[in-house]
């Protein structure tokens, strides 16, 4: 098979090395791709968001699969102008895609459908929106509605915070995403995140994951895109997966189908595990990142099968995915002043070394000079990731690659898995 992989990230060269290791790949083309992802296939320098750019090389390259990474490909309306085209693709329409480009749409989606998930209010005002946090008590969860690369959430300990962060977000901070504020009932229990495909009709779970979105140890600071992951947790007993998989996934997927947008992809479900059951805290339309890279290691079948069988409506021919296993740890090197405002242009050394078995390093934000210095080129820059017998030993070899590698000015949380460790 010809594959056309679409994004630049972390996810998308967990990905790629996937699908490298396929006996069923022909040729592998990343568009743009990173450095890392160098000698797994060819790299284009088409931007992830040129639906006409990506299209024409899918039609180039006789493409037989076009895998959509990121949720802005998805926004952008790729996997319409594929369908347009007549090219087979792994990733949902820009109208099933409403599920993570607006949370206002997916709280709305929630009420109709009665998927579990906290109370809510929708305002594009600051002083409505300050009013309606009468409704709520602290701490106060406020988001902006379309999206900011996992960055546009606030947890505010008080009603002064949550004020500043509806300011912060109706003033311009997020750019158009934030043109609307979501206020929501924060939620006790622990969070868990659930992936399950779809072909638009039938639908499997696909893995799970743990992750830490603040920023610093003990769960401090603001939130990001993503710290760290690992896999499996001790939360996702047999129990809970089949409740999400049966309260949440399923029923989104028959609701979405049946408001004409039948969903093809993959759908990660991150949710609560709270006192009354999982409840939805939000949709992303894509692979998380970083809890793709722990389902890529942990994932002993052939991931190329999957990913053709959502786009060409086949995957209740395909059995319930292996898992090795081992457990699976995903630390994330990020730049000085991520994530609100990163410093680009800092020399990574010894991110490009063999390391021992099962240790695997993804770029997620990098860039090489002509020279061929590796420089950090994003806010999280690095995924060092490692497998283990046991989770334990995971950790050790993930945290020893850590010490390894060095970027002046980056930091990475110390604490990964913390919840595992205090089981």
């Amino acid at each position: 098979m010809n594959i056309l992989l679409v994004g630049s990230g972390g996810r998308e060269h967990a990905l790629a090395w996937k699908i490298a290791q396929s006996p069923l790949l022909t040729r592998l083309v990343m568009a743009p791709g990173n450095p890392g992802m160098e000698g797994l296939g060819d790299l284009r320098p088409v931007k992830a968001t040129d639906v006409p750019g990506l299209v024409a090389l899918a039609q180039e390259m006789t493409a037989d699969l076009v895998v959509i990474g990121p949720e802005s490909a998805v926004e952008a309306g790729l996997a319409d102008a594929l369908a347009a085209a007549a090219i087979p693709c792994f990733g949902p329409s820009r109208t099933a895609g409403q599920l993570e480009s607006s949370k206002a749409f997916t709280k709305a989606f929630c009420e109709r459908h009665g998927l579990p998930t906290g109370a809510y209010v929708v305002c594009d005002e600051a002083g409505a929106a300050k009013a309606a946090l009468d409704r709520f008590s602290p701490p106060y969860v406020i988001k902006a509605d379309g999206l900011a690369a996992g960055k546009g959430v606030v947890i505010a300990a008080t009603r002064a915070e949550a004020e500043a962060a509806i300011d912060d977000t109706l003033g311009g901070r997020f750019g158009a995403a934030g043109a609307r504020v979501v206020i929501e009932e924060f939620l006790e229990g622990e969070i868990g995140s659930l992936f399950a495909l779809c072909d638009g009709t039938h639908s499997l779970v696909f893995g799970h994951a743990q992750d830490h979105k603040r920023a610093y140890d003990g769960e401090q600071g603001p939130n990001t895109g993503g710290m760290g992951t690992y896999a499996p947790a001790p939360l996702f007993t047999d129990d809970l997966i089949d409740r999400v998989r049966r309260e949440l996934a399923e029923p989104t997927f028959a609701a979405i189908a049946a408001e004409g947008a039948p969903y093809r992809g993959v759908l990660f479900v991150e949710f609560m595990a709270t006192r009354d059951g999982p409840r939805l805290v939000e949709f992303n339309v894509r692979f998380g990142d970083p809890e793709c890279q722990v389902l890529m290691l942990r994932l002993e079948s052939d991931l190329v099968p999957y990913l053709a069988a959502c786009a060409k409506g086949q995957l209740d021919r395909l059995p319930a995915p292996a898992w090795r296993d081992e457990a699976a740890v995903c630390v994330v090197m990020a730049a000085q002043g991520y994530p609100d405002a990163p410093v680009a242009g800092a020399p990574v050394t010894g991110a490009d070394q063999a390391f021992g078995d099962g240790v695997v390093v993804f770029h997620a934000g990098t860039a090489r000079d002509a020279d061929g210095t590796l420089r950090a080129a994003g806010g999280r820059v690095l995924n060092v990731c490692a497998l283990g017998a046991d989770f334990p030993a995971a950790r050790q070899a993930a945290y020893a690659a850590v010490d390894q590698i060095d970027m002046p000015g980056g930091f990475y949380r110390s604490d990964i898995g913390w919840r595992a460790l205090n089981r």
